[in-house]
């Protein structure tokens, strides 16, 4: 039994229309989701294959950091797919500067946050307080380093460069590319709604 806790906005996105998200979460990962409303607490029981049962907690925490449901099930499509979440609170002195860092992190129209995602082949979402990654270990790598490197005030270009050089480097070695095709793997908030601010 494991417990996480989410973001009350983003509670109605794990149980889904009629409780059918929480319930394809439950098939797919065999776990047992125990989900309170008010406070955003999810009890995660795993009740058939331990290895499925131990990515539901992760699978819980990535919609709660932003991610589609379809995303965050992606983490069960092979051993080595992982979330990883840069806390962006950490990196930054007060509200000010969060919001200012955010929104060189998203970009102008969403540009590098989707940037980050095309080149790396992650899925990237910008959420609270919190940049939540999913991919290949090498895929998180290169989304980490893109953006700590912004954080640490690179020009966009400068970041740019370094993903179109760790793309070709992976298209080389051959690192598989997940494509998500519909759903808002996005996040309303990375792709720059202000409706979406929020969350911790």
């Amino acid at each position: 039994m494991q417990h996480v806790t989410i973001p009350q906005d983003r509670v109605g996105v794990l149980i889904g229309e009629g409780g059918e998200t929480m319930r394809e979460i439950e098939s797919r990962a065999e776990v047992r989701l125990d989900i309170d409303s008010e406070t955003g607490a999810v009890r995660v029981e795993s009740v058939g294959d331990p290895v499925k049962g131990l990515k539901g907690p992760d699978i819980v925490k990535a919609v709660g950091r932003g991610f589609s449901p379809e995303a965050a099930l992606s983490l069960l499509e092979g051993d080595m797919r992982m979330l990883d979440l840069v806390d962006l609170s950490a990196a930054t002195r007060n509200e000010n500067d969060l919001r200012r860092q955010k929104g060189r992190l998203i970009g102008e129209d969403g540009r590098t946050r989707q940037l980050m995602a095309e080149l790396s082949g992650a899925e990237v979402v910008i959420y609270g307080k919190t940049v939540g990654i999913i991919g290949e270990p090498e895929q998180v790598d290169v989304v980490r380093s893109a953006v700590e490197m912004i954080l640490d005030g690179a020009p966009h270009g400068a970041v740019y460069s370094f993903l179109e050089r760790k793309h070709n480097e992976m298209e080389t070695t051959g690192i598989e590319y997940h494509e998500f095709s519909g759903g808002d793997t996005a996040g309303a908030e990375a792709t720059g709604d202000p409706s979406a601010e929020g969350g911790d």
